[in-house]
C-alpha cells in the first residue's frame, strides 16, 4: 500500500528514514512528504502550502493511501482526508489528535521573529522524551526546522462529513491507548468522537517513537496497511 508519513513540528522528511524502509522491507510504497517550510533557510510557507503538498502525494499515488500523521500533523493528515476521502483508506494518528474546523493549526510555542523553534527539551521532559538519551537529544535539536508562522497560526478548515467514515487508528506513545479513549469519550478531541471507526493501538515509546522504535512503529504501520 501506498502510506504517506508527515512529519510533526520541526522535522523534516528525513525523520521516517529508518520507517520506511522498514516499510519497504514489508513490501508497503513508503513516501515521506516533504512539506513546504520543511527545508533551510526557513521559508515563509503556509499551513495551505503544506496541505497542497500532502493533496498533491495523495493524488499521485496508484489506488487508495494510508495517511500518517506525526503530533501536530495529525491535523494535516485529517485536513487531506477531509479533501480526498474517497482516496484514503486509513488515517493514523501518531501522538496526536486533530485540531477542528476553524481552529489554529499549532500556536503553542513562542513565535521569533516570523517562525517558531524548537523550544528545547524542558518542554518535553516527562513521558514524551523519557526514552531520549543525551546523544538523540542532541541530534533530534540540531536538525530541527523552526516552523514558519503561517503555518503554526494557520487556520485548520474541515467541511466533508465523508472523513468520519474512514477509519482512524491513533498510535498511542506517550499516553496509553485508555488515556486516549477517556479524551475523546469526554468530549475533549471532537473530531475523533465523530469518527465511525476508531481504534487505538499502543507503542511503548515517548512522543518520537520514529527515532526510537522505528522497527516496532513500521510493524505496527504495516499491519494497519495490511488490515
Amino acid at each position: 500500500m501506498n502510506i504517506l508519513l508527515i512529519g510533526g513540528l520541526w522535522l523534516g522528511a528525513s525523520a521516517w528514514d529508518r520507517v520506511a524502509s522498514a516499510l519497504r522491507v514489508c513490501g508497503h510504497d513508503p513516501v515521506p512528504v516533504a512539506l513546504p517550510g520543511q527545508g533551510a533557510p526557513p521559508s515563509a510557507a503556509t499551513l495551505e502550502d503544506q496541505r497542497a503538498a500532502v493533496l498533491a502525494a495523495v493524488d499521485a499515488a496508484v489506488g487508495r493511501v494510508m495517511i500518517v500523521g506525526h503530533s501536530a500533523a495529525c491535523t494535516l493528515a485529517w485536513m487531506a482526508c477531509d479533501a480526498r476521502p474517497q482516496k484514503v483508506a486509513r488515517v493514523v494518528m501518531i501522538g496526536g489528535f486533530p485540531a477542528g474546523d476553524g481552529e489554529d493549526y499549532a500556536d503553542m510555542f513562542e513565535l521569533i521573529d516570523g517562525v517558531m523553534p524548537f523550544p528545547g527539551w524542558d518542554s518535553f521532559e516527562g513521558p514524551d522524551s523519557a526514552d531520549l538519551d543525551e546523544r538523540a537529544r542532541e541530534e533530534i535539536a540540531a536538525a530541527a526546522i523552526p516552523v514558519p508562522e503561517a503555518v503554526a497560526k494557520g487556520t485548520v478548515h474541515l467541511g466533508n462529513e465523508r472523513r468520519f467514515e474512514v477509519p482512524v487508528t491513533v498510535i498511542c506513545p506517550e499516553f496509553s491507548p485508555a488515556q486516549a479513549r477517556g479524551w475523546v469519550g469526554e468530549g475533549e478531541v471532537p473530531e475523533l468522537a465523530r469518527a465511525r471507526h476508531l481504534q487505538y493501538v499502543d507503542i511503548e515509546s515517548g512522543h518520537w517513537p520514529m527515532f526510537t522504535r522505528p522497527g516496532e512503529l513500521a510493524d505496527r504501520l504495516a499491519d494497519l496497511a495490511n488490515a
